[in-house]
C-alpha cells in the first residue's frame, strides 16, 4: 500500500528540478540530497549490510535509492505526536531509576521498586511516584516531574498517516491520554470535524497545519494553488556582513540585540498593510512594535512614525536591517549614546532594548527600508532570471495539461496538445510554487517601497 515514488523535489528528474531555480527550495533540495548521501555512505550502508546478515539475508543489496525511499516514507507521513518523556527516552528513565535507588533507604526502596518495572510510565504511575517524593532524602523529585513531561516527536501513526491534507479537513486526530475513550492510554483516534454525519465514500482528510507551498512541496510533494497559508522568506546573507563597513561593531550590536537575520512573511500579513487585498477573518498580528525607552538625554527625540501600525515587517528583522545599514555618522552617534549608558568606568553593559533604542534614535527607518527594498528586488531578480515573470508562469499554468508520465498519455490527450502544454505533476507543482513566491515578493516589495517613501518624506 505504500508508494514507491514521491512528489517532493528529492525525487524530481533533473529537468523538473531546474524549474525551481532561483527559489529557496532549489538550494535546499541540493543541500538535503548531499546531506542524505553523506549519511548513507558514512553510517547507513554498512549498518544495513550487518543487519541483513544478522537476519540471514546476505544476498540482498541496498542502495542510496532505498535509503531515500525510507527517508521519504517517514517525513512525508510523520505527525508531530505528544508522548511521555519516559516513553521517548527509556534509557534516561532507567538511569534515573538507578540514581534514585542509590539515594533512598531500604524501606523506600521496597515501597517504590514495584513502580520501576521497565514499562512506560502512565499518568497513574506518575501520581504514585509523586506520593513517595515527599521523602526529603529522595533526589529524584526533579527527575520525576521530567518523567511526567510531554515530549512532541515526529512519528508514524499507522492508519492516520494515510489521510491527505485539506484546508477544510473532514476530521482531526486526538490523543486519548488516559484511555477513557479507546481503553488504550496514549492511543490516538480520528474524530469528525463535520457538523453533520460524514457522507459515505467521502475521503477522510486531516489538516497538516498552516503550511505554505514551500513546506508542502519540500516535505509532502504537493502544493495548493492560491494557498492562503503561503509565505515568503527574506534573509540577509551572513557572509555579506564581512564586507560592510564597521562589520565588527555592527556584528556585536546584532548579537546584543538578538536581531533576526531572516524572517518569514506570511501572506495574511498583507491584510494589515498599506494595500490590503480584502478583509480577512484571520489577520496576522502586526509584529513591528519597537521597545522604546525614554530615560536618557538622547532618547525620545525621534518621533514614532505614524505609519508604524501599517508596517508589516517584523521588528526583530527591522532591527537587524537598521544596524547593518548604519552610516559612519550614525555609528558615531550610537557609540556616544551607548557610552552614556555604560558610564565613564564601564559600570554596566547596556541591555538589548537600550541598544535598539539608541540605533533607532540614530538611524530611524530609512536605511533599513532601503536595504529591505534592495533584498526584495534581488529576490525578484533571482526568481525571474531562470523562469520569467509571474505572468509567464500564469500563462504556463493556464495552458497546462497534467499527466503522471508520458506513458499514461491517451489519444484524447494527444489531440489536446495543440491547445495545451503537456507537463508532469512535478513541473506543475514547481510552477505553482514559484509563481506564488513571485506574487508575494511583488506585494511585499510594494509595501516596502511605500514605507520607504513615507519614511523619507517624514525625515525631510
Amino acid at each position: 500500500m505504500l508508494p514507491t515514488t514521491f512528489g517532493n523535489p528529492l525525487w524530481f528528474m533533473d529537468d523538473e528540478l531546474l524549474e525551481l531555480r532561483g527559489t529557496a527550495l532549489y538550494r535546499a533540495t541540493e543541500l538535503r540530497k548531499k546531506d542524505l548521501l553523506t549519511v548513507y555512505e558514512d553510517k547507513v550502508k554498512d549498518l544495513v549490510k550487518k543487519l541483513l546478515v544478522l537476519d540471514g539475508d546476505s544476498e540482498s543489496d541496498v542502495c542510496f535509492e532505498d535509503f531515500l525511499w525510507a527517508n521519504s516514507i517517514f517525513w512525508s507521513r510523520a505527525l508531530n505526536l505528544p508522548l511521555p518523556h519516559s516513553y521517548v527516552f527509556p534509557q534516561i528513565q532507567e538511569d534515573q531509576e538507578k540514581e534514585i535507588s542509590c539515594s533512598v533507604d531500604k524501606s523506600s526502596e521496597v515501597s517504590t521498586s514495584n513502580i520501576y518495572s521497565g514499562s512506560p510510565i502512565n499518568e497513574n504511575d506518575g501520581k504514585r511516584f509523586e506520593a513517595h517524593g515527599n521523602d526529603t532524602r529522595m533526589t529524584g523529585v526533579t527527575s520525576t516531574s521530567r518523567q511526567g513531561e510531554t515530549v512532541w516527536v515526529e512519528g508514524l501513526l499507522p492508519g492516520i498517516d494515510f489521510c491527505n491534507h485539506d484546508l477544510k479537513a473532514v476530521a482531526t486526530w486526538e490523543v486519548d491520554g488516559t484511555g477513557s475513550i479507546t481503553e488504550v492510554p496514549l492511543s490516538m483516534y480520528l474524530i469528525s470535524a463535520l457538523q453533520s454525519p460524514s457522507l459515505v465514500e467521502k475521503e477522510i482528510s486531516i489538516s497538516y497545519g498552516n503550511k505554505g507551498n514551500e513546506e508542502l512541496l519540500y516535505l509532502y510533494g504537493f502544493v495548493i494553488d492560491n494557498n492562503p497559508d503561503d509565505y515568503l522568506m527574506i534573509h540577509y546573507p551572513g557572509e555579506a556582513l564581512q564586507n560592510i563597513s564597521f562589520s565588527d561593531f555592527k556584528g556585536q550590536l546584532l548579537v546584543a540585540q538578538n536581531a533576526a537575520m531572516r524572517c518569514l512573511l506570511p501572506k495574511n500579513l498583507l491584510d494589515s498593510g498599506f494595500f490590503p487585498a480584502g478583509s480577512s477573518n484571520n489577520k496576522a498580528k502586526n509584529t513591528c512594535e519597537a521597545d522604546i525607552i525614554c530615560n536618557f538625554s538622547w532618547s525620545g527625540h525621534r518621533r514614532t512614525p505614524y505609519y508604524l501600525n501599517k508596517l508589516v515587517f517584523p521588528e526583530d528583522f527591522m532591527t537587524a536591517l537598521r544596524t547593518i545599514a548604519m552610516q559612519e555618522d550614525e555609528v558615531s552617534k550610537v557609540s556616544s549614546m551607548l557610552e552614556e549608558l555604560v558610564g565613564s568606568e564601564g559600570e554596566r553593559q547596556p541591555s538589548g532594548t537600550e541598544i535598539r533604542t539608541a540605533v533607532w534614535e540614530a538611524c530611524g527607518d530609512s536605511g533599513a527600508l532601503q536595504l529591505l527594498v534592495d533584498l526584495l528586488q534581488k529576490k525578484m531578480m533571482d526568481l525571474e532570471a531562470s523562469s520569467g515573470t509571474e505572468d509567464c508562469d500564469a500563462a504556463l499554468l493556464e495552458n497546462a495539461l497534467i499527466i503522471g508520465s508520458p506513458e499514461q498519455q491517451t489519444s484524447a490527450e494527444t489531440n489536446d496538445i495543440a491547445q495545451h502544454k503537456l507537463m508532469s505533476r512535478n513541473r506543475w507543482s514547481s510552477i505553482v510554487y514559484r509563481r506564488g513566491q513571485k506574487q508575494l515578493t511583488r506585494l511585499f516589495l510594494k509595501e516596502a517601497e511605500h514605507a520607504l517613501q513615507l519614511s523619507l518624506s517624514e525625515g525631510h
